[in-house]
């Protein structure tokens, strides 16, 4: 166990070098969820019943971009490991000493940690904003664990699914299209309250929402500990199975060459 966590610390660090050298790809993942919180934010200001309790829209919206952010990051994360599998680094890190585990838990660690920066940032522009984290330190603690917790769920699942197709063009169809929906079948821009029936209840069984509901008790309602800690064990037991089913993705890709 430890030579795993050595060796995904070492890759997690590999990751964020091979970031820093595309800075357009760190500016775009701060941007574009500022727009999304700056837009909405304003375009529904005045309509008070998608507020959902919250003192303004912005309040109830920001926790819901900050879960938006990370899904999204989780569900494109499988593209890095497409890029790996096209230049034959995998293929490398099979030949060298280096764990296996740690190949794929690197990419799932790695997205949770970008999603934590992420959140943060979020928070920080939701502040600026006029927003009121009610929870305190503690409801900080959760928004950025359940951003966390749901990159890593659809991260597990992005990897899993980039080593089952190993093709771009494949991956980016599959990211779209799990991707859009799930995020319309959850609370990101709008209450349960105000879906139609058939909507809540799917939503009820939705990652995505899981995230959102534990980030907004944090936000909006500054308690509701108990079920909060019910949607956060939920994306852990996620992140579980998920990891799980690209870890024996990995496998089958080692039988395959």
């Amino acid at each position: 166990m430890p030579q795993v966590l050595r060796h995904t610390g070492w890759m997690v660090v590999r990751q964020a070098r091979n970031l820093m050298r595309e800075p357009i790809w760190i500016a775009m993942m701060v941007i574009q969820p500022m727009i999304w919180l700056l837009l909405y934010g304003q375009l529904f200001s005045k309509v008070t019943a998608l507020r959902g309790g919250a003192s303004s829209y912005v309040e109830f919206l920001t926790p819901g971009i900050v879960c938006m952010n990370a899904f999204f990051g989780g569900t494109w994360s499988g593209m890095a490991m497409i890029n790996d599998l096209d230049r034959h680094v995998v293929d490398r890190f099979l030949a060298a000493p280096a764990s296996r585990l740690a190949i794929v838990l690197s990419q799932v660690a790695r997205a949770g940690i970008t999603a934590i920066l992420q959140a943060l940032i979020l928070l920080l522009v939701g502040l600026a904003l006029g927003v009121r984290v009610h929870g305190g330190v503690l409801g900080w603690f959760v928004v950025c664990a359940a951003s966390a917790l749901l990159a890593m769920v659809f991260s597990g699942f992005s990897n899993g699914v980039a080593l089952l197709l190993r093709r771009e063009a494949s991956m980016i169809a599959t990211a779209n299209f799990v991707g859009l929906p799930l995020m319309f079948l959850s609370s990101i821009l709008l209450s349960t309250a105000l879906m139609p029936g058939w909507i809540s209840a799917i939503s009820r069984f939705n990652p995505v929402n899981w995230g959102v509901h534990a980030a907004r008790n944090a936000v909006v309602v500054g308690g509701d500990w108990g079920p909060t800690g019910e949607f956060l064990l939920f994306l852990v037991a996620a992140t579980a199975v998920t990891c799980a089913f690209a870890t024996w993705t990995f496998r089958a890709y080692q039988r395959s060459i």
